[in-house]
């Protein structure tokens, strides 16, 4: 929001928030119940106005999708600075003036009769479309975004949009509903020319309305994208088309580079930045980052790849839970699931910085249920060992192995790797200890016994053994598990651990994934379940407590995060990942993995130091 809201700031529908679509809902219907049941009198441009919105929305979908790729791998980055939680959420509305155009586009084709019977193409249409756009709509575009620089207008409106420094695509739309009534009557004006002269056409107006949205996306990006070669084979293309670091000045001086889309009006009146140039060789030179920490990931239920930082920005900025409207979307879903398989290769979903640490998460193109599947083993821990080779190569200090890519029956907690490869110098962690203090640490004080439920795995025995040996009596309500735990204690810990048949006198339960309702129906009223998974169990009970599953809150410091790791809350980072964060800044140069388990003391101490704190709260 501006500083100082002025009049017509909040969109007319803002109130409806995500069901603001019912308004354009009455039009679309019109337009398709008029070419399916009179053909002959509907005028294909109704229908059409529809595909054209949808399509301006898959575009600015992509260029979000390929920004926030490539600002992950750091290659041509302008601004080297972070994005928030807060700019995710004052963007989120970037589709209200597509919802906008879509009923101007309406209303205009509705009311006006030279529209009616569109030619498909008119060269002379599109020549002239093109004409009025560098000549009035730059020239008052040029002197109207002056004018918003004015303190006036500036803390009114314009103020709204210059709030984000690091822009991304869909910072080009973010602007008080006032400012996009200009935008739209400057835009309209070579539109509405032609088409009032006779020689508008379908395409025209399609290939405008396009080139508006890539020349605001493109503009947008913090990352340089125009080869120098573009403008060693075409000189005067300088005055002609922008760059996203002319841009970016724009951003980051406030005075300077006021050009829409064509810089020529800012050479004519002196308001060229005069680091521009420099701005645009730098960035183009700007190398690919090389990570001191990779965390390892993978995608989880199908939907999750729109809530990965590379899909939605607004679904990203919130923990991942499944939303139905995204089930109207399978063929994308199944579509995305067969791409990601075919790909066969991880890649980047997010840039972080730390200090003097760079970090990534890459993802391997694969779902969880393939980890279940005994046939995909191998092609799994392939991706897995290609990614830690890869890493190695590149210099990087740690590899984090994440959610299933350490399963103890997959690779043997990450061992698997170092057996192979025994002279690599990254150093590969799959976070295990960290995982057990966040737990140890999440037990109310004054615990005296708990209930262990739950798939006995690695760091379920560490939390075991730790509890026993502090004298903490653990309950057991299987008795393989019983027996399988029994065997691996010292005798004199083994006394703590008892098999129980009652789990109402528990009011502490250490839970796995696969805890079952039955399970959780047995708990007493007011029980804490505490995960020590990496999934979180199903949540069946309203009287009790839900614990998050091992993680912590990252501080203020740690840059770019601005998407939710998977169901966890925001600034929120899993244990495993954080592990690896800390063995680089402590420069611990262990592997953790297989049956090793570094010091746990140690470890969480270091994580408090760095400024990581508990995220203890029930979820």
């Amino acid at each position: 929001m501006a500083s100082t809201p002025g009049i017509l700031t909040h969109w007319p529908w803002e109130a409806l928030g995500n069901f603001k679509y019912v308004i354009v809902a009455p039009m679309v219907v019109h337009s398709m119940y008029s070419f399916v049941t009179k053909p002959e009198d509907t005028d294909i441009v109704y229908p059409l106005i529809t595909l054209l919105m949808l399509w301006r929305m898959l575009h600015n979908q992509i260029w979000i999708s390929l920004s926030r790729y490539r600002t992950a791998r750091g290659d041509n980055l302008i601004v080297d600075r972070s994005i928030e939680f807060e700019q995710v959420d004052r963007e989120r509305t970037w589709d209200d003036q597509i919802v906008f155009n879509w009923i101007l586009m309406y209303l205009a084709f509705w009311g006006l009769k030279s529209t009616r019977n569109m030619a498909l193409w008119r060269s002379d249409g599109a020549i002239l479309m093109a004409l009025l756009h560098a000549g009035p709509v730059e020239f008052l575009y040029y002197w109207f975004h002056r004018a918003l620089h004015h303190h006036f207008l500036y803390s009114r409106y314009h103020s709204h949009h210059h709030s984000s420094i690091v822009t991304e695509p869909i910072t080009s739309v973010i602007h008080p509903f006032a400012e996009h009534i200009v935008y739209y009557i400057l835009f309209a004006i070579p539109m509405m020319t032609a088409v009032l002269s006779g020689v508008g056409s379908i395409a025209a107006v399609t290939l405008y309305l396009t080139y508006i949205d890539l020349m605001n996306n493109m503009g947008h990006c913090n990352f340089e994208v125009i080869p120098k070669s573009a403008f060693t084979l075409f000189p005067p293309l300088k005055y002609l088309m922008y760059t996203p670091s002319f841009h970016s000045l724009h951003h980051t001086q406030f005075r300077t580079n006021y050009s829409l889309f064509m810089p020529f009006y800012d050479y004519i009146y002196g308001t060229m930045d005069k680091a521009t140039d420099t701005l645009y060789e730098t960035s183009l030179k700007k190398p690919q980052d090389v990570p001191q920490v990779v965390h390892l990931t993978h995608l989880t239920t199908p939907q999750s790849i729109y809530q990965i930082r590379l899909g939605f920005a607004s679904l990203a900025s919130e923990p991942l839970t499944s939303k139905w409207y995204l089930w109207l979307m399978w063929p994308v879903t199944l579509w995305s699931m067969v791409t990601t398989w075919i790909y066969g290769r991880t890649f980047i979903v997010e840039r972080n910085t730390f200090g003097k640490i760079k970090a990534q998460s890459w993802a391997i193109p694969r779902y969880s249920v393939h980890y279940l599947l005994k046939w995909q083993r191998e092609a799994i821990n392939k991706l897995i060992e290609e990614a830690i080779v890869d890493a190695n190569i590149k210099g990087t200090k740690v590899v984090s192995l994440g959610l299933l890519n350490q399963g103890e029956h997959l690779n043997g907690n990450g061992q698997v790797y170092l057996d192979r490869h025994p002279k690599l110098a990254v150093k590969v962690v799959d976070g295990s200890s960290l995982a057990v203090a966040v737990v140890l640490n999440s037990i109310p004080k004054g615990t005296s016994h708990v209930l262990f439920r739950g798939r006995v795995c690695k760091v379920a025995y560490s939390v075991i053994s730790t509890l026993c040996h502090k004298g903490i009596k653990v309950a057991t309500i299987r008795k393989d598990e019983h027996d399988k735990l029994k065997k691996s204690l010292p005798t004199e810990d083994g006394d703590n651990l008892v098999l129980s048949t009652e789990s109402r006198n528990h009011k502490v339960w250490l839970v796995g994934e696969n805890l079952t309702e039955l399970e959780q129906s047995t708990a007493s009223k007011g029980s804490v379940f505490i995960p020590f998974s990496q999934f979180p169990p199903k949540k069946t009970r309203k009287d009790c407590s839900y614990l998050n599953t091992p993680a912590m809150l990252a501080p203020k410091s740690f840059g770019n995060l601005h998407a939710c790791e998977n169901w966890l809350p925001r600034r929120a980072m899993s244990a495993w990942r954080v592990a690896g964060i800390l063995h680089a800044l402590e420069g611990w140069n262990v592997d953790e993995c297989g049956d090793m388990v570094f010091d746990i003391d140690k470890v969480w101490e270091a994580s408090l130091h760095h400024g990581f704190r508990p995220l203890s709260a029930p979820a």
